[in-house]
């Protein structure tokens, strides 16, 4: 499996462009401040999903072949990448089926029913619904999208990154969340075909780590759990395409506790009046974290917005002061 080129990042625009508006890309001086930085959010959660999925989406199934538009597509997903799928999916006229795991967000499922998908819950974590997907495919002859070694869905999502360099040509730092890594290495991609010197730094949940002692050592690692509220990002395994992307291209990763990634999402509440999901802001706390020079210009992706009212709840009845955070 090749990866996407640049210039595949670039062929895609038009594909996603011809149902989606780029991005808003901006600035908050009380961000700021919390950062002790310069921080520009891309805000995917204003995408009509609300995540930055749907690009990925769009490029993958407008390239269906006729013979897969017949068959039909299936995948496993969390939310925002089958809410991607059913909605592309919607557009082109092509059956969409989506396995989530077992007490999933409840929201994101309604979502995906919404825009047309038939879903179905099984196990109990984002890879026990994947590896039951991959158990069905032969069997019942769909096109599989895997949510990440998908050649056209990391072009797809990377045309969020040539709205940022645009915009922001001489960004210092990307702090982009890694569940599945394709948003990650789409980036990746960009960065290096501008000429650009940024440094792309991935967010994981520390309680979600396989990909960064992955990253890290000289293993792969497949760890037993992902238990962290910020089901976007949390997966068991590392993906062989974004991975291979993502060994040489990614500068850094940071790790976020759970208390970390719930003061990510009152950030986004309390000082930028987005509702961002657990994975969505985890950038804003992983730059605050990581603590890029005052001078530096820094772009977090707020990669999603579609937090369950559950998850919300009790992210806000445990809010303090954001300023007595260190």
């Amino acid at each position: 499996m090749q990866p996407p080129t640049y210039q595949d990042v670039l062929d895609a625009r038009p594909r996603v462009y011809e149902h989606l508006r780029p991005s808003p890309l901006r600035n908050y001086p009380l961000l700021d401040e919390w950062a002790g930085c310069r921080v520009w959010v891309k805000h995917e959660n204003h995408n009509p999903t609300g995540a930055f999925k749907i690009r990925g989406g769009l490029n993958l199934v407008a390239q269906l072949t006729a013979e897969e538009r017949r068959r039909g597509i299936i995948s496993a997903s969390t939310g925002n990448h089958g809410q991607s799928l059913a909605l592309a999916a919607r557009i082109h006229g092509v059956a969409c089926r989506i396995v989530v795991p077992v007490g999933n967000n409840p929201d994101k499922i309604a979502a995906m029913r919404a825009f047309g998908a038939v879903v179905e819950e099984h196990g109990r974590d984002f890879d026990e619904a994947r590896e039951h997907v991959e158990s069905l495919v032969g069997r019942e002859g769909l096109r599989y999208v895997h949510s990440a070694n998908e050649p056209l869905l990391i072009a797809g999502v990377g045309t969020y990154a040539t709205e940022l360099f645009d915009e922001q040509p001489e960004v210092d730092f990307i702090f982009t969340p890694i569940g599945g890594g394709s948003g990650a290495s789409g980036c990746s991609i960009v960065r290096t075909g501008r000429g650009s010197g940024a440094k792309v730094i991935g967010v994981q949940a520390a309680r979600a780590d396989a990909f960064a002692r992955s990253w890290r050592g000289p293993d792969r690692v497949v760890t037993a759990a992902a238990d962290t509220m910020a089901e976007g990002i949390a997966t068991r395994t590392s993906y062989d395409l974004p991975f291979s992307i993502l060994k040489s291209g990614l500068d850094d990763v940071v790790m976020l506790d759970e208390d970390e990634l719930a003061l990510g999402v009152r950030a986004a509440l309390t000082l930028t009046h987005n509702l961002a999901e657990g994975a969505g802001a985890a950038s804003l706390a992983a730059a605050r974290k990581y603590g890029p020079a005052r001078g530096a210009t820094v772009a977090c992706v707020m990669t999603g917005g579609n937090v369950d009212t559950r998850t919300l709840q009790s992210i806000l009845v445990e809010s303090g002061n954001l300023r007595h955070y260190k």
